[in-house]
């Protein structure tokens, strides 16, 4: 299996618990992955802290890149950056994506991953939704773009938040083409 090249973005919409669950997976499969970029914004990391109450996101071991850095790598397609995840997704950012707005290194890398016909996943995680959000969501997913709502399953029983969290993450790395081990419908657990 060729490696994987990943961006990852965090906004501040409610929902750390996703993008820090998705780091502790990512250790399980760093052999499947040759790069990392992460991009954080300021409410994200605001967020993070008082939904976490830590700011363990200080510890996340891939380069953070500002949120205005547009020489980037993954801002230019010819960084053949394969997957881009926004976890959580705010619907703003969800928003400015489908509108081809280009305003930040997070939008922008989007863009990207849509103009070169690469995954781009986009966690929303807003409840209850507009028709602004549906047309938007619908806008992205017609350019090519995948929209996973942050909606757990229960069917594997899971007994902490983090696992709760956990069966959202492991649907994101599935899309994302990753291989990994975790409850499969139908088979043994192999937890």
């Amino acid at each position: 299996m060729r490696k994987k090249k990943l961006v990852i973005a965090i906004t501040g919409a409610s929902g750390s618990i996703y993008a820090k669950v998705l780091f502790k997976k990512i250790e399980s499969i760093k052999n499947q992955i040759d790069k990392i970029g992460v991009i954080m914004s300021d409410n994200a990391k605001d967020v993070w802290k008082y939904e976490l109450d830590d700011e363990s996101y200080q510890d996340i071991s891939y380069p953070i890149f500002d949120k205005n850095d547009f020489m980037a790598p993954f801002a230019s397609g010819s960084a053949q950056y394969e997957t881009m995840i926004i976890i959580p997704c705010s619907m703003g950012t969800l928003g400015r994506i489908a509108s081809g707005i280009s305003n930040d290194l997070t939008t922008r890398a989007a863009d990207v991953m849509l103009k070169e016909r690469r995954k781009l996943i986009l966690v929303a995680r807003d409840t209850p939704l507009n028709l602004i959000h549906l047309n938007n969501m619908k806008t992205i997913t017609e350019a090519g773009g995948i929209i996973c709502p942050a909606v757990p399953s229960f069917y594997s029983k899971p007994k902490t938040i983090e696992d709760l969290a956990e069966t959202v993450v492991n649907r994101v790395l599935d899309l994302a083409g990753f291989e990994l081990e975790g409850y499969r419908w139908g088979e043994e657990d192999t937890n």
